[in-house]
């Protein structure tokens, strides 16, 4: 049965609107900016025209059925966008060939009461975080068309159906568009309760449609952070003090300021400085020209060296340990068990390396001011850009672009905002872009967090394990970044990733004997969430270890893992899976060898089994073979896409990826000595789509988390080497 929908004007929507509070069903359109989004001459977030009806906050129709879907989180090459869209498009009963997007901007979002929720894009969050308010979105403008073309054919609701962007009168076959009744549909107040689909209903959801924004990136009409234009805009290159926590003492702006096209050299905030020109290259130049002096402060002469010795201690000393899964008593076991393995494990700090360095755009008044970015947080940047304005929130606001790669580095870290309008300020009413250089975004990432971890397992007589304990060492995300989000003990709970008792990320084993714990070790290099976070180490230590156990027992690693697996059915079948599609009750070919790895991360379970040969000490990944159950699939064909995207990001950092420190700096600086995998080196991947239904986890961080230790095992049975730290660049497979 259709809900029903209560005609209003315009004036009492509005009364109403304002009564309610928060929620989808705020429909009144508020024009979004779209002046300053036809400055940035065709960025993304151009929004509808003012007279353009607007059904609800989610759904715009123009006259001839273009449906726009508006689009909170963020698109930086995962596919989210087009997720997001099939989720409404599927309530919406629209025809999906007349859909397209935009970004609505956060600072609309604060004035309607968050109607679109959270602009965050991260951990895997994009779709099951958000799918069940944006269903909703398309279900009421769905219901409010239908009421629309009821009350124009004088009929009853319930005698109409929508679909394919039409509405049609069951008894008479009449038929109308939605764009012939937008208008209309735009005047009604919006059912308070619609029912969604049954999964068992989708029609669009779970198909391998097309992505919406691959066409404007093929042909060169997609407008990246880099490629902006604004009327007036200038330039700028940045430099901050190479030294973690250093400052900015001095600079001669006279030796540079007559050089070509140079308007300004200025101070930004207390550690760096910016020249701004004509053209980008023109400060880049200038600055490269200018003579500064830096304070490098107190963390001058830190090295990897002295890291690794805090690491060191993290691993022996019980100084600030937290316990973050036990049960029965593993110490007491490990002591008197006949036979226990050991093994430490080390993982390098890594930058986020997007293709598309940091950069924002900035126009300051003492008004207004205004930022066009690539974030993964619309809000977090609007926080941002508010503070650095020293403006109110209401002044300021943030016009979203697709991202040239995030991976996290984009989500909490919005310095390079700060910095853009810190830099604005200093020549207000002028638009100016900032852009980083590759070297200074190595120099001042957030780096994936360096950790060491212990591992100690026994073994009974008959090769069962009755215990293990893990230790990991290391930095903690959190107390950086988020210390609102330590528990009670002062823990980081993200830390244990992979290895909790339950939920999102719960370890995929029962071990009667289990203590996991971390020694918290914070070194001044700042930490960041990095694509997967901590599930990408803490699934080598495991797995890898795991693999350690079932040899040492004289068990197959498959056997072994399956018998820890009995009460973790999920984890079980997509292992099983996995295993059955390379053939592993049948020998490899001559010279190639195989490895398994399986979590359960970010509400999804994932494996993966992979095939290797080494030759004379070259590794050759010839193929993955990886088994996904999200619960729901709303785009096998996107899930495909980003398991081998995952996979090049994931085996990029196995092979090559480490930052080191020398004298408190950075020591890479560029693709040349932090490179990312070449096509040549890239395995076949095979992908399994298994959603088992009940339940939405992510995509794209499970699935990277399961590559690197399946190389590694299956490393392992080729050379009989047990790799324990990466990058495979350091190491001899001789």
């Amino acid at each position: 049965m259709s809900a029903v929908c209560v005609k209003v004007s315009r004036r009492e929507f509005l009364i109403r609107s304002t009564a309610a509070g928060a929620g989808f069903a705020l429909g009144l359109h508020v024009p979004m900016l779209a002046g300053s989004a036809v400055a940035a001459e065709g960025a993304e977030g151009a929004a509808a025209e003012a007279d353009t009806p607007e059904i609800n906050a989610w759904v715009v129709i123009e006259p001839d059925d273009t449906v726009i879907i508006r689009i909170a989180r963020s698109e930086m090459g995962q596919g989210t966008l087009t997720g997001l869209a099939q989720l409404v498009a599927e309530e919406l009963e629209c025809d999906w060939s007349k859909v397209t997007t935009e970004y609505p901007t956060p600072g609309e979002n604060l004035e309607r009461d968050r109607v679109w929720g959270s602009f965050a894009t991260g951990g895997s969050r994009g779709i099951r975080g958000s799918h069940l308010y944006v269903r909703k979105g398309g279900a009421v403008a769905r219901e409010m068309l239908i009421q629309a073309a009821a009350e124009s054919w004088d009929v009853p609701t319930d005698e109409c159906r929508a679909g394919g962007s039409l509405i049609t009168h069951l008894p008479t076959g009449r038929t109308t568009t939605y764009g012939q009744v937008a208008s209309a549909a735009a005047e009604l107040w919006p059912p308070e309760h619609v029912e969604l689909k049954d999964p068992t209903e989708w029609k669009l959801i779970g198909q391998p449609v097309k992505r919406l924004d691959t066409v404007d990136k093929l042909d060169g009409k997609q407008i990246y952070g880099t490629d902006l234009k604004l009327p007036g805009m200038l330039n700028a290159a940045i430099k901050a003090c190479p030294v973690f926590t250093g400052k900015l003492e001095s600079f001669d702006a006279a030796a540079v300021r007559e050089m070509p096209g140079v308007r300004a050299v200025v101070a930004v905030e207390d550690n760096a400085v910016a020249v701004v020109a004509e053209t980008w290259w023109q400060a880049k130049t200038a600055l490269d020209a200018l003579p500064v002096t830096w304070d490098e402060g107190r963390h001058a002469s830190l090295s990897s060296a002295d890291i690794e010795k805090m690491l060191d201690d993290g691993l022996r000393s019980d100084e600030q340990v937290f316990v973050g899964n036990a049960n029965g008593n593993a110490k007491e076991v490990l002591a008197g068990a006949a036979k226990t393995i050991e093994a430490v494990y080390a993982y390098p700090y890594q930058n986020h390396a997007t293709m598309e360095p940091m950069n924002a755009t900035a126009r300051w008044t003492p008004e207004r001011c205004e930022v066009w970015c690539p974030t993964q947080n619309g809000e977090a940047a609007l926080e941002a850009t508010a503070e650095a304005a020293g403006l109110p929130i209401t002044q300021c606001d943030v016009h979203k672009i697709h991202l040239g790669g995030g991976f996290g580095r984009r989500g909490a870290f919005h310095d390079f905002v700060t910095q853009a309008v810190s830099i604005a300020k200093q020549l207000p009413g002028t638009p100016v872009k900032l852009l980083w250089t590759r070297e200074e975004d190595m120099a001042h990432g957030h780096y994936h967090p360096i950790t060491k971890c212990r591992l100690v397992g026994a073994l009974d007589a008959d090769g069962q394990l009755t215990a293990l304990h893990a230790r990991i060492s290391g930095q903690s995300i959190l107390a950086s970044v988020r210390p609102r989000g330590m528990n009670e003990e002062g823990a980081d709970p993200v830390t244990f990733q992979g290895l909790q008792a339950d939920g999102d990320h719960a370890i995929s084993y029962t071990v009667p004997n289990l203590l996991v714990e971390h020694a918290m070790r914070n070194p001044p290099v700042p930490p960041g969430f990095w694509r997967g976070v901590n599930i990408n180490q803490n699934a080598i230590y495991l797995e890898c270890f795991i693999d350690e156990l079932a040899h040492a027992a004289g068990k197959d690693p498959l056997a072994f893992r399956r018998s820890l697996m009995a009460e973790h059915p999920k984890s079980l079948a997509v292992l099983d899976a996995v295993a059955d599609k390379i053939g592993w009750s049948k020998p490899a070919e001559e010279g190639v060898h195989r490895g398994l790895a399986v979590v359960k991360t970010f509400g999804s379970h994932v494996a993966a089994c992979a095939e290797v040969s080494v030759d004379e000490g070259n590794l050759r990944i010839h193929r993955i073979v990886a088994a996904t159950d999200p619960g729901y699939a709303v785009n096998p064909q996107q899930i495909e896409a980003q398991v081998e995207g995952s996979f090049v990001y994931g085996l990029s950092a196995l092979l090559y990826g480490e930052c080191t420190l020398e004298n408190g700096a950075v020591v890479q600086s560029n693709f040349h000595d932090y490179p990312s995998m070449l096509l040549k080196e890239m395995p076949k991947v095979e992908t399994i789509v298994m959603p088992s239904g009940g339940f939405w986890g992510g995509i794209g961080e499970p699935t990277i988390a399961v590559a690197a230790p399946a190389v590694l095992n299956a490393v392992f049975a080729a050379t009989g080497k047990r790799i324990r730290s990466v990058p495979l660049k350091n190491v001899d497979l001789g």
